[in-house]
């Protein structure tokens, strides 16, 4: 007996001890906060939102009217955007409001508020509907400025430590007050180590952190400066130890932000799919906010969105998003799905926000340096957690947030997320509820709290008053109140902070032991449903106006207001169209532009692998079909016309696609094993095929549906073929990719094509036979075009590749990336294109890609030859010693096939042979080149009567000079080679010594063209030959030289 009290009176000891070491106490209401020996505390929150939360939201002025109309209405929508935007700003820098009527306006084109000032407003919130259709997976409306962030000088920061919470620093030069700066904190090796995320199990370290993984860029305002001592607006929301990574202050201008832009009192919804309950090729985000400042979203609701309600970019800050209602999302139960309300920015804050069937409803994403803020949020049957779904988001609240059937985590999240490790740090829960909370600190001077939480609990972080009603009921709102009545709340009112916070009433008081009057009357009031978050929310007040009553119309603009409009943004991102849409032409062999030969250089996309990590980006290349959800721009989602304008900078002539080897990331490693859940990892490479909605496939999504294409895909490929037509730029479209049924097992365990992941049948084997457990062989199987089910489903799928790119001059057909497969496949493939172009009246321009001995029987076919227009050089070439030419059709891949033979070395000699033999036997067919030694081989494949050299620099005229001429077959002693026509002759002179060529008689100007640059140097320009032209010694080791018959 005395053992077991004294067991209790330990036990009450230690947690009385533990509940005296929480970092914050309340007394009579009033927050004392208990800092640790170096001067961490919990953050204040309270910066979050519009102007820092110091001000209400305006309401603005209204400046147009745009009534319903039907069909679509995105250009009309989007001049009335633009009008205001050209007005006059007033003293608060707000131009005015678009009102819209009541009615479901249609949007064909997303909306775009790009300048300061402008607020897009509805009359009423449930009866005013932005409709988005088609197919694309982005944005109703962006909120979106420009990144030209400009740092202008760097300072170091002189402090030793900077404790958590930290507003005062020391720098080593001159800052301004009211200055906007930038507090930069690198991640090192040293604090990876720290917090042990250098790897994640396993013994691999791919997916652990890297030293500039995890850097932190905080975006302040200078309050004021003492000498070299700055004080900030908003706290910094992590320890910095200088000894652990120096930080800087950096100094900067940011011309293209945009502030002051309001969306609000409307409805976003998406059309989609209806006999598809998961389709995903519509609308995902509602609003899209990037590079903007002092913005705000309310009182907004989102309907079968698949990604986000709102999602605000790293580039935002000082955002508030409020009184907003999520419901019926429609998508995959997957990764990077139903992200509603989603902040990668810094001080933003979503208060009053409802999301019913989210995955992750409330989050932060990686490196949100904050602090930010939610505040009465509240989460329905809930599908995933809510907290942060990146690495090291810092200074996160959530407050009185209820996640209803799922958890809340600050925690360590190890490999999940391509290697999230710690989520959050220096964050809050509190008076939240759900199903479980974990709460994890990852260091001494980086923990997380959790104080009057109701839930399951998990975690060695910082608990408080767990299970029990807390007063003040908002740490938001004490915050800031707080801060209030320390004066530094510029025009807020204490009514207005009132109004602002505006709580649900909760009574939070009921007995245990009630009177007998009272458990009666208890009983009474049961009777009447709860006042929801959700009603409380769609009762909120609204005070602008929403009156049309003297407003000009916007089918009232005057043709001057039209000019104005039509010069306000010049387009970005988008190549200047040509005068006249080029005309691509295959003329005597020669794939040509506007009479030119088309030459230049070509872009493969990638195809597996890839990080959202802003630091290793880098090294990627512009892409097509990969898609990041809520993440646009290079690297993650392109826009299309900024590929076209990387190709055009880069001389790339001919984009080559082929679709991903596997569209979700975690299959990186290469491991074979069905994954045990949907939470795939972006960037995604898709794939051409739709999913069904039915089943469970090997990477945890719902099954493939061969027969269903998907609508996204293909109208990205059709975009990218439209647009890069304007710029002379090719789409070589690959339909197949070879890399699936060859080599690692990985590579087909995923693949749409196999048994397990799809709805229709194909017939190859499960459980799949993996050679040495390891390695796949279905080649075989997979060309074998005898199996009835997937003889039908190839043909579907060909002619769908036929189908959705027909009518562009661009885009080229070719059977496989990567193929080395079997003769009857091409001729299959050939089969159906020809049956197709019959029954269409459309001509494909088909290019032959394959092994020689596959190439050489298809063009030896009178029949199949005719349908081929280009001959591509890739699978096999001359080298120095003898053919490299693998066999089809051998179950072997490319690379297999390079260990197995001698692949030797290319030099010009070779690869003008291999050009050259089949542009003279072929004449009226193009020839590529993209075999060994590609691209260093282009002058050789130019002087052979190829298209599509990467010959730099050289003139346009040039280029038309090629297009007119044909090779002439070179003679055994040779020094040159050359190409002519009736006014052109090309010579490419190996010779160190003069030499004579036959020319027509007649007056020429001859150059000479540098090959490694293609500046033209003028030898004569009036040049008079009698029938015999002497050649000048080449002044390098190799030199071109031009006659143009005057």
């Amino acid at each position: 007996m005395n053992r077991l009290f004294f067991l209790t009176l330990l036990l009450t000891a230690s947690l009385s001890v533990r509940a005296q070491q929480f970092p914050l106490s309340v007394k009579e209401g009033k927050i004392t906060y208990h800092a640790d020996k170096q001067g961490n505390r919990i953050p204040d929150y309270s910066s979050c939102g519009y102007e820092n939360s110091n001000k209400p939201i305006p309401d603005v002025e209204n400046r147009v009217f745009v009534s319903w109309q039907e069909g679509d209405c995105s250009a009309r929508i989007q001049q009335a955007i633009d009008y205001v935007s050209i007005l006059k700003p007033d003293a608060q820098g707000f131009r005015g409001a678009v009102l819209l009527d009541e009615g479901t306006f249609c949007l064909h084109q997303p909306l775009r508020l790009t300048t300061s000032g402008v607020v897009l407003r509805g009359i009423h919130r449930d009866r005013t509907i932005l409709k988005k259709m088609g197919t694309d997976r982005g944005a109703a409306i962006y909120v979106e400025g420009n990144n030209d962030l400009l740092i202008t000088d760097t300072l170091q920061i002189t402090n030793d430590y900077l404790a958590c919470n930290s507003t005062k620093i020391a720098v080593n030069g001159k800052v301004e007050q009211g200055e906007e700066i930038m507090v930069y904190r690198p991640s090192t090796k040293a604090w990876i180590d720290l917090l042990d995320c250098d790897h994640f199990g396993g013994g691999l370290g791919y997916l652990g952190w890297k030293p500039g993984d995890i850097d932190l860029r905080w975006m302040r305002t200078v309050a004021d400066v003492n000498g070299m001592e700055v004080t900030l607006d908003a706290p910094l929301t992590m320890a910095i130890d200088k000894q652990l990574g120096a930080p800087l202050l950096l100094r900067y201008e940011w011309k293209g932000r945009i502030e002051r832009i309001g969306v609000e009192n409307l409805t976003i919804d998406s059309d989609y799919d209806t006999c598809y309950p998961m389709d995903e090729d519509h609308c995902w985000e509602g609003v899209y906010m990037d590079n903007a400042t002092n913005c705000w979203v309310r009182r907004l609701s989102f309907r079968h969105l698949a990604g986000s309600a709102v999602v605000l970019q790293k580039t935002t800050s000082k955002v508030t998003v409020e009184d907003c209602v999520s419901t019926e999302p429609v998508s995959e139960i997957a990764g990077h799905r139903r992200w509603t309300f989603h902040t990668r920015g810094q001080q933003t804050l979503f208060q009053r926000c409802f999301s019913s069937k989210g995955i992750h409803d409330f989050s932060a994403g990686a490196l949100a340096a904050g602090p930010n803020a939610f505040v009465q949020c509240e989460a329905s049957e809930a599908l995933g957690f809510s907290g942060s779904v990146g690495s090291w988001a810092c200074g996160l609240l959530f407050d009185v947030v209820d996640i209803d059937g799922h958890m809340l985590s600050f925690s360590n999240h190890g490999q999940d997320m391509y290697g999230l490790g710690w989520n959050a740090s220096n964050s809050m829960f509190w008076q939240c509820t759900a199903a479980e909370i974990e709460c994890y600190s990852p260091a001494v001077d980086a923990r997380n709290y959790a104080y009057g939480c109701w839930s399951a609990f998990k975690g060695n972080g910082e608990w408080g008053e767990s299970n029990n009603h807390v007063s003040p009921r908002s740490l938001f709102y004490a915050q800031l109140q707080e801060r209030m009545q320390m004066g530094d709340m510029g025009e807020m009112e204490p009514n207005q902070l009132e109004c602002q916070a505006r709580i649900l009433p909760r009574a939070v008081n009921a007995s245990s032991s009630p009177t007998v009057e009272k458990a009666m009357q208890l009983a009474r009031e049961a009777y009447a449903p709860l006042l929801t978050l959700r009603s409380w929310i769609e009762k909120a007040p609204y005070t602008a106006s929403v009156s049309s009553a003297g407003l000009m119309t916007i089918d009232a603009l005057k043709p001057a207001h039209i000019k104005q409009i039509k010069n306000l943004h010049p387009q970005q991102n988008r190549p200047e169209k040509t005068q006249d849409v080029p005309q691509f032409a295959l003329n005597k062999g020669v794939l040509s532009v506007n009479g030119a030969l088309l030459a230049g250089g070509k872009l493969d996309v990638q195809w597996w692998n890839g990080w959202l990590k802003e630091n290793r980006i880098h090294s990627y290349k512009p892409h097509v079909t990969r898609f990041v959800p809520g993440r646009e721009g290079f690297a993650y989602t392109d826009r299309i016309d900024s590929t076209v304008n990387y190709m055009k900078r880069n001389n790339l002539v001919v984009l080559d696609h082929n679709y991903g080897l596997w569209l979700d990331r975690r299959r990186d490693d290469h491991e074979r094993i069905r994954r045990r859940n949907a939470d795939s990892w972006a960037p995604f490479y898709e794939q051409p095929f739709a999913r069904s909605g039915q089943g469970k496939a090997w990477d945890g999504l719902t099954k493939y549906d061969l027969t269903r294409p998907n609508r996204w895909y293909w109208s990205r490929l059709r975009q990218f073929a439209e647009k890069g037509a304007e710029q002379g730029v090719l789409l070589y479209h690959e339909n197949y990719f070879q890399h699936n049924i060859l080599e690692a097992g990985a590579h087909w365990v995923d693949s749409p094509w196999r048994s397990a992941n799809n709805i229709n049948n194909t017939g190859f084997a499960e459980p799949v036979n993996f050679a040495g457990d390891k390695r796949i062989f279905v080649a075989d199987m997979f060309y074998d075009v005898t199996h009835p089910v997937r003889r039908q489903l190839h043909r579907q799928y060909i002619r769908t590749c036929l189908n959705e790119l027909a009518d562009l001059p661009n885009v080229v057909q070719l059977v496989s990336s990567e193929y080395t497969g079997p003769l009857h496949f091409v001729q299959f493939g050939i089969d159906v294109i020809a049956e197709w172009e019959a029954e269409t009246g459309k001509d494909a321009l088909v290019a032959l890609s394959a092994t020689k001995d596959v190439q050489d029987a298809i063009l030896d076919d009178p029949v199949r030859s005719k349908i081929v227009d280009i001959i591509d050089i890739r699978y096999w070439h001359y080298n120095t010693k003898e053919l490299y030419a693998p066999k089809g059709g051998v179950n072997l891949a490319p690379r297999q096939h390079a260990r197995k033979m001698r692949v030797g070395k290319v030099t010009y000699a070779e690869a003008y042979r291999a050009v050259s033999e089949y542009r003279l036997r072929y004449p009226e067919k193009a020839v590529t080149y993209y075999a060994q030694n590609y691209p260093a081989m282009a002058w050789a494949v130019a002087m052979a009567g190829g298209s599509c050299p990467q010959i730099k620099g050289v003139s346009e005229e040039l280029l038309q000079a090629f297009a007119r001429t044909v090779p002439m077959e070179r003679k055994a002693g040779d020094v040159y080679e050359m190409v002519k026509s009736d006014t052109d002759i090309i010579i490419y002179s190996h010779s160190k010594s003069k030499f004579t060529i036959p020319v027509a008689a007649g007056k020429y100007m001859l150059k000479q063209v540098n090959v490694e640059s293609g500046e033209e140097l003028v030898i004569d320009n009036r040049l008079r030959i009698s029938g015999q032209c002497e050649v000048p010694a080449a002044s390098q080791e190799e030199c071109v030289y031009w006659l143009h018959r005057l």
